[in-house]
């Protein structure tokens, strides 16, 4: 594990789009590390719905699908896939976890969705479906946090299932004991101050 120094894993934290990020793929976006190491990083936008129900593509998941019932746009990369992320909440680190769930941090975990449904519905509290995900290579996120492109904070199960996205940004940014409770408050377009 010798190589795994230099990288201080983010996995199971959230990336905050700063005011400063000039990419309109993450505009205010706030990303879910879903695997964070020296190959890279690979996360899910948590607060970009689309108007695409979780039936209409994946039938049997829609009953798991928390409110809003869509599919969310995880990211700019792989946009015709599918990535299930599901909430199992009171799961102790000892206990076996339910099959076609993979922990990721905490109990936020990936959901197999080659998997019936069925085998999940008793054990998951929530479940959103993300088409495509968010993508970095080695060093390139890194860069990013440098730049001065993202905050990280801590991630709480309840983001994952957030019933209103539109308002997670500022609600995460809120939270925080620092002064990024300040950055909530500002103007959607700064030029109108």
């Amino acid at each position: 594990m010798s190589g795994m120094t230099e990288v201080s894993s983010l996995t199971g934290r959230l990336l905050v789009a700063t005011p400063a990020l000039a990419d309109p793929n993450f505009d205010r976006a706030v990303v879910l590390l879903l695997d964070h190491d020296e190959e890279g990083s690979l996360g899910v936008v948590l607060n970009r719905p689309t108007p695409v129900g979780v039936g209409d593509i994946l039938e049997g998941w829609a009953d798991l699908a928390g409110e809003p019932g869509v599919v969310f746009q995880g990211g700019p990369v792989s946009l015709d896939s599918a990535l299930g992320v599901a909430v199992v909440p009171g799961e102790a680190d000892g206990e076996a976890a339910p099959l076609g769930w993979r922990r990721v941090h905490g109990a936020i975990g990936l959901v197999d969705l080659e998997a019936p449904p069925e085998l999940l519905a008793s054990a998951v509290g929530s479940l959103r479906i993300f088409a495509g995900y968010a993508g970095w290579g080695p060093g390139q996120l890194e860069d990013e946090l440098v730049e001065g492109a993202w905050y990280v904070v801590e991630s709480e199960p309840g983001d994952v299932s957030s019933p209103a996205p539109e308002r997670l940004w500022r609600e995460v940014l809120r939270r925080q004991r620092s002064e990024l409770a300040m950055v909530a408050t500002y103007p959607d377009d700064p030029s109108l101050n």
